[in-house]
């Protein structure tokens, strides 16, 4: 059983081990309000791990295509990871979004599932069930990505192949789940034998988008980042030094959806200060015990097993573009194998469509690679 007002669960409540199955619902998924994705669906809840290193669980959607796999060898599997959906507990959940046809990311699902594939597309931990999301904290993020992926092939009715190919999907905050679960998958998970990942406009370095966020229109995402590190760290209780009009603002958008959020944000900017220090007594990144939590879920100091695509837009008002950089040559660094993709005069919407194609033919020239490797291997 759960305890309140938090994400984790007791070990007797989740069984043995992350990954495992609890339950799948037939649903349908939709594209569109009245319009049907081309797949089978089922909302999935499964077991997965904290940053902390403490057992919770997760919510899903496990996507089939009701068309046949045509293809050589078995179907592949994606685990997806979506951008920001917000921090309310139900309808920033994608299983409930999908549910209604209102998942903003729909459009990318369905190219992969024209494709064939098939889609393992987490909640995350806080989103779907009760407790907070702990906001691009990749730590609890990537593994809720690949324990999604472990509990899609433990569903019987999906019909997945054990050891069908597998790959990493993200953009976004989803680039930042997809990108820690790369670097978690060979120590956290080495069963999952990904094929390859794709990473988009992943926010890596958490202190600099303090920086860069900070007196902006968009600086309503600190409020989510401040709410994402009580939920992954309460006993840090980051809240403790928001003045009281900071800890108002802070639930208000606790409870909302990412767009409503982005347009509160935005206007309410119009009116109000957006500088962080106007609601704090004093900036919770500045505390050293904070600075260090974000120091632990920055991405690069890991070296994904699978070969990654990294890209970001050089136009971008959200995620600094240095960052994808940045992130391309801490990877290339330490020995993985990374293509770095460029999106010249994309900001942060453009990106996300101009990411789309490149990334899907990555990764379908990654399963391609994978699949002439096991033909050669059984010559």
């Amino acid at each position: 059983m759960m305890t309140a007002n938090t994400n984790r669960f007791d070990e007797a409540a989740v069984g043995a081990g992350p990954g495992r199955l609890l339950s799948a619902e037939p649903m349908t998924a939709r594209l569109l309000p009245g319009v049907k994705l081309p797949a089978r669906a089922w909302r999935i809840s499964y077991t997965s791990t904290l940053g902390s290193g403490e057992p919770t669980q997760v919510t899903g959607t496990v996507l089939v295509p009701r068309e046949p796999w045509r293809g050589p060898g078995a179907r592949p599997l994606i685990g997806y990871a979506v951008g920001t959906q917000g921090l309310a507990d139900t309808v920033a959940a994608a299983s409930w979004q999908l549910r209604f046809g209102l998942e903003y990311e729909s459009l990318f699902l369905i190219s992969a599932l024209r494709r064939g594939w098939a889609l393992a597309i987490t909640d995350y931990p806080g989103l779907g069930n009760p407790g907070t999301h702990p906001y691009v904290m990749g730590r609890s993020l990537g593994p809720a990505v690949l324990d999604s992926i472990r509990a899609a092939r433990r569903l019987p009715a999906a019909g997945l192949d054990p050891d069908g190919p597998l790959g990493i999907y993200g953009y976004s905050e989803g680039g930042c789940a997809a990108g820690w679960a790369l670097q978690l998958q060979p120590g956290y998970a080495p069963e999952l034998e990904l094929s390859g990942g794709v990473v988009g406009s992943a926010p890596a370095d958490l202190l600099d988008m303090v920086e860069f966020l900070d007196g902006t229109p968009y600086a309503f995402l600190l409020f989510y980042g401040v709410l994402g590190l009580d939920a992954a760290y309460p006993e840090l209780d980051v809240l403790q030094y928001l003045r009281p009009h900071g800890r108002a603002i802070a639930a208000i958008f606790r409870r909302t959806h990412a767009i409503p959020a982005a347009v509160l944000g935005i206007g309410v900017g119009a009116l109000i200060p957006t500088r962080v220090s106007a609601y704090c007594t004093r900036m919770p990144f500045e505390v050293p015990e904070v600075r260090r939590r974000m120091l632990e879920n920055k991405l690069g100091g890991i070296a994904p097993a699978a070969p990654v695509l990294v890209a970001g837009g050089t136009a971008e008002q959200i995620i600094p573009f240095p960052q994808a950089v940045n992130l391309a040559d801490d990877w290339k660094a330490l020995g993985a194998d990374v293509t770095m993709l460029t999106m010249p005069r994309r900001e942060h919407i453009t990106g996300a469509l101009s990411f789309a194609g490149p990334a899907m033919r990555f990764l379908a020239d990654r399963f391609a690679e994978s699949r002439a490797l096991v033909l050669q291997k059984g010559a």
